[in-house]
C-alpha cells in the first residue's frame, strides 16, 4: 500500500475559520438577520433570568422584585451590547450578566449590617444599593486599564500557547451550568439536547429556498418544540404530585414572571435609591471585575475566530475592555445585580449558525431593550425552563472551548515545554476552582479564611474562576519558562502581525470605528 502524502495527513494553520457563511461585516438579508437576532436574544435570557432568580430571594426580594431586576438587566445588556459593537472591539459579542460577580454579591448579602434588617423589602433595597455602590467603584478598574491602554501593554505578553487554556476554559469552565442543570429535568433537557444537535449538525443540509433553515435556526426551532412539549406536560398535570424542586425546574408556570411583570416598564438609573459605598464591598467587587476582564479577553479572541476576523490587536482589545468598564458602571447605576461580561453562549451561537455578522448581534440588542420595556412580552419568553437553556449550553460552551484548542495549530505541540504548560494550566484551571467550590460547600466559607473578610472574598472570587486560574498559570509559565528560545514554539511568528493595528491590512476592515471616529482615536 502506498504511503500517504504529507498533505493528506497534516493541515496547514489558517488565520480564519472556513465554512462560515457570513463574517463580521457581511450580513444576511434583513428578515434572516432579524430572526437570527431574536435567537441571540432568546439565548441571552438564560443567564439574565438565572442570576436574579438565585440572588433576589436571598436578599429578601419578591417575585415582582425579581422580574424588575431581570428586565433592568436585559435593558442594560442591550445598551452595553450596542456600545461594544459600535465603539468597543466591534466584534459580534453579546454583553451579558456574569457569574463572576456571584461570590462578592453573596458576601454583601450576608454582611451583618444588611442581613440583620428584619423587613424583607427594606433588606432587599439596602442590599441592592450596597451592590450598586461597590460595582460603581469597581468599574473604574476596567475603565482605567482599558482607556489608558494598559491592558494593551499587558496583552503583548500573551502568545497563542498562553491563550489556549484561557479561551478553552471560558467554555469548559462553565461545565456546571450544562448537564448538571439538564439533569434537574431530564424529560425536557435531554430531548432538547438531542433535537438541537440533530437540527444543527445532522440535518444541516436541509434547505428551503437555498437557506439551511434547520442549521441556521436550530436553537429557535428546537426551543419552540421542547417548550411546547414542556407546556403540554405541565397542562396535563404530569408534575402535579412531583416534588417541589422538580416542579420548579420542569413546569412552565412556576417562574411567576408573567403574572408579576408590568405591561410597560421604563428602566432608569438609581431606581432603588442612592447607592451606598463601603470600602470592603468595593474591594471585593474589584476581584469580580478582574475576573470578568480575563474571561472576556478569552471570549473576544474566540468571537474573532468565529466571526472570521483577525485576532483583535492589543489597542482594540484594550478599547473593548474600557467600554466593558463603562458597561459595568451602567450596571451599577441602574441596579442590575451583576456586572457585564461577554456572553460565552452567544459566542458559541456564532459558530453553530455559521453567522458572525455584527448587524445580527446589534439587532439582538434591540430586542433586549424593546422587550425589557414591554414587561409582559419579555416575561413570556423569560419563562422558558432552565433545563432547556442548559441543553443549549452543553453544545455552545463546548464549541467555544474547541475554538480555544484550535489556537494550538499555531504552536509546536511536539515541544515538551508546550505540552507541560498546556497540560498544567488546563488541569489547574479545572482543579483549583473545584477545590474552592467543594471546600466552600462543606465549610460554608472559602479556603481563604482570615479576619479580613474583604481579603477572603477577593481571593475566593479570583480562584473560583477557571479561566482566571488558567490565565495566571499559563501566562506566567509561558513568559518565564525558556521563553527566549521558544518564540517559534509559542507561535509568536504567527502572532506578531496581529500585535499592531497596521500589522495586517484586514484589521482596518474589521475594527475601524464608525462615523469616522478614528480621526480622534487613531489606532496604535
Amino acid at each position: 500500500m502506498e504511503a500517504p502524502k504529507t498533505e493528506e495527513i497534516s493541515h496547514p494553520p489558517m488565520d480564519q475559520l472556513h465554512g462560515l457563511e457570513y463574517c463580521i461585516d457581511s450580513n444576511p438579508s434583513w428578515v434572516e438577520s432579524v430572526v437570527l437576532g431574536f435567537q441571540h436574544y432568546i439565548l441571552a435570557l438564560g443567564t439574565a433570568v438565572m442570576i436574579p432568580s438565585f440572588l433576589v430571594p436571598l436578599m429578601g426580594g419578591t417575585d415582582g422584585d425579581k422580574v424588575r431586576v431581570v428586565q433592568i438587566l436585559l435593558f442594560v445588556e442591550g445598551i452595553n451590547t450596542l456600545l461594544q459593537t459600535l465603539f468597543g472591539t466591534r466584534l459580534p459579542t453579546v454583553m451579558g450578566g456574569s457569574y463572576a460577580f456571584m461570590v462578592p454579591i453573596i458576601s454583601i448579602i450576608h454582611d451583618s449590617s444588611l442581613a440583620s434588617i428584619q423587613d424583607p423589602h427594606l433588606r432587599f433595597v439596602n442590599t441592592m444599593r450596597a451592590v450598586q455602590g461597590a460595582m460603581i467603584v469597581a468599574s473604574s478598574i476596567q475603565i482605567i486599564l482599558g482607556f489608558s491602554q494598559l491592558w494593551a501593554i499587558c496583552s503583548r505578553f500573551f502568545s497563542p500557547l498562553g491563550m489556549v487554556p484561557v479561551i478553552a476554559l471560558a467554555g469548559f469552565g462553565l461545565f456546571d451550568r450544562g448537564f448538571p442543570v439538564v439533569g434537574h429535568c431530564v424529560e425536557i433537557g435531554i430531548p432538547m439536547l438531542i433535537l438541537f444537535v440533530a437540527f444543527s449538525q445532522y440535518l444541516k443540509n436541509f434547505n428551503a429556498r437555498q437557506l439551511p433553515i434547520l442549521e441556521r435556526f436550530a436553537l429557535l426551532i428546537s426551543t419552540t418544540v421542547i417548550w411546547s412539549y414542556a407546556h403540554l406536560l405541565t397542562a396535563s398535570g404530569t408534575y402535579k404530585h412531583r416534588p417541589e424542586l422538580t416542579q420548579h425546574n420542569c413546569r412552565t408556570d412556576r417562574a411567576n414572571l408573567i403574572s408579576s411583570a408590568p405591561w410597560i416598564m421604563i428602566p432608569y438609573p438609581f431606581e432603588w435609591g442612592v447607592p451606598t459605598f463601603d470600602v470592603g464591598h468595593a474591594f471585593t467587587m474589584m476581584a469580580a471585575v478582574l475576573v470578568s476582564l480575563i474571561e472576556s479577553t478569552g471570549a473576544y479572541k474566540a468571537a474573532s475566530r468565529l466571526a472570521s476576523a483577525t485576532p483583535p490587536p492589543p489597542h482594540v482589545l484594550s478599547r473593548g475592555v474600557g467600554w466593558q468598564g463603562i458597561g459595568i458602571l451602567l450596571n451599577g447605576l441602574f441596579g442590575t445585580l451583576t456586572g457585564s461580561t461577554v456572553s460565552v453562549e452567544n459566542v458559541g451561537l456564532l459558530g453553530s449558525t455559521r453567522v458572525g455578522s455584527r448587524r445580527v448581534v446589534q439587532i439582538s440588542a434591540g430586542f433586549m431593550i424593546c422587550f425589557s420595556m414591554l414587561g409582559k412580552f419579555g416575561a413570556f419568553f423569560a419563562s422558558i425552563p432552565f433545563p432547556i437553556f442548559a441543553a443549549m449550553y452543553c453544545v455552545l460552551f463546548g464549541l467555544v472551548a474547541s475554538v480555544g484548542l484550535s489556537f494550538l495549530q499555531f504552536t509546536n505541540m511536539n515541544s515538551m515545554r508546550n505540552l507541560f504548560i498546556t497540560g498544567v494550566a488546563l488541569f489547574l484551571g479545572f482543579s483549583i476552582p473545584e477545590y474552592f467550590r467543594e471546600y466552600t460547600a462543606k465549610a460554608l466559607h472559602g479556603p481563604t479564611h482570615t479576619s479580613a473578610r474583604w481579603f477572603n472574598d477577593f481571593l475566593n472570587t479570583i480562584f473560583f474562576s477557571s479561566s482566571t486560574v488558567a490565565f495566571i498559570v499559563a501566562v506566567f509559565l509561558d513568559n518565564t519558562l525558556d521563553y527566549k528560545d521558544s518564540s517559534k514554539d509559542r507561535g509568536m511568528p504567527w502572532w506578531v502581525k496581529f500585535r499592531t493595528f497596521n500589522g495586517d491590512t484586514r484589521n482596518e476592515e474589521f475594527y475601524t470605528l464608525p462615523f469616522n471616529l478614528n480621526r480622534f482615536f487613531p489606532p496604535s
